[in-house]
């Protein structure tokens, strides 16, 4: 039986290549996705326990929000979200060491996995590096449009609290994998590239 899936498998991807990649692709994305749900809160907690929480960190203001509030790329108030505050260093820290775990196993998935690439490895973790924060400071900017509303509805609104905070911190991380899902597909057929051996 694993057999037989093992050669329909080979014989699809060799007729649909990039509909293949596409599937792995996605299978590995929605993995470290997953992964990504479980590291967030739990990197948040932890940092939550530090003075972290109380320090600001809002960075390249680039004008102002509907109500009139700066705009920040990165807006991070200090303050934990019960309290109205946006999580300050320590929920930035969360966010970015939860993204920076899972680039890192996703970079040698999609890789060796998804592109089978058999190109320079430090000439793609560089294109990869680049591609990244490129993405992370568009997906934080638009992260601007949704963050607030979506953790004002969730603790606020429907009065969840700390399950609504937690809540929220998925279906923003949910968010943010999808944007780079869309966006990293193609990157990827660049970047991992496989080269003839003859």
């Amino acid at each position: 039986m694993v057999q037989m899936l093992k050669e329909r498998w080979k014989g699809f991807s060799e007729k649909h290549p990039t509909l293949a990649q596409f599937l792995i692709f996605f299978i590995v994305s929605n993995g470290v996705t997953v992964l990504q749900m479980i590291l967030m809160p739990a990197f948040r907690n932890i940092f939550g326990m530090t003075n972290l929480v109380d320090t600001n960190f809002q960075v390249w203001h680039i004008g102002t929000n509907l109500n009139g509030n700066p705009y920040f790329i990165f807006d991070y108030a200090a303050g934990t979200l019960a309290n109205g505050g946006g999580g300050g260093l320590a929920y930035f820290l969360a966010v970015e060491i939860t993204m920076g775990i899972a680039q890192i196993i996703n970079f040698f998935l999609q890789r060796n996995v998804t592109f089978k690439s058999n190109t320079s490895v430090a000439k793609a973790a560089f294109w990869y590096v680049a591609a990244y924060i490129v993405i992370s400071i568009g997906a934080a900017a638009l992260q601007g449009l949704y963050k607030a509303p979506i953790y004002n509805l969730l603790m606020n609104v429907w009065n969840m609290g700390s399950a609504g905070e937690t809540i929220a911190d998925v279906l923003t991380m949910i968010i943010n994998s999808a944007i780079s899902f869309w966006v990293f597909f193609p990157i990827f057929k660049v970047i991992f590239k496989q080269e003839s051996t003859n």
